[in-house]
């Protein structure tokens, strides 16, 4: 039987991102995101959904990330479902929650969301000519 673990957001920053490293000097960057849903209700009228997504990027990716993105901004993310566990260091309860282990992740827009895409785009905002950062970053 096959197995598929992949994931594609497309949404917004609800916060900047967070970056840390590990004690071996590792990048790690936690990204919130919001991705909405729009549809129609029952009686015709729009409604809209939203999701928040918790997403990780490692490495070098994790660096590019925290560097040029910031709260509002638009991003796609490729990536895979990951199980996060834990401890509550409070009651010692365990917790879990799904997120998102980053692949790729692409730039929308201009440094301050205006709209401009890819390479181009980014380049002219003063990015890195390359809006995307790819899975050879990624943690494996």
């Amino acid at each position: 039987m096959a197995n598929v673990n992949k994931v594609f957001l497309l949404g917004r920053l609800t916060h900047d991102p967070e970056l840390r490293f590990t004690p071996q000097g590792t990048a790690v960057c936690d990204l919130d995101l919001a991705v909405n849903r729009v549809s129609k209700a029952p009686d015709g009228s729009q409604r809209e959904e939203t999701c928040f997504v918790r997403v990780t990027a490692w490495q070098r990716q994790a660096e590019t990330a925290a560097e040029y993105l910031k709260k509002g901004r638009e991003v796609h993310v490729e990536g895979r479902l990951t199980l996060d566990q834990w401890e509550d260091k409070k009651s010692g309860e365990k917790r879990s929650r799904l997120k998102v282990t980053a692949e790729r992740i692409q730039f929308i827009g201009g440094k301050n969301g205006n709209g401009a895409t890819g390479a181009a785009g980014a380049a002219a905002e003063g990015e890195p000519a390359e809006s995307e950062v790819g899975a050879s970053d990624a943690e494996s």
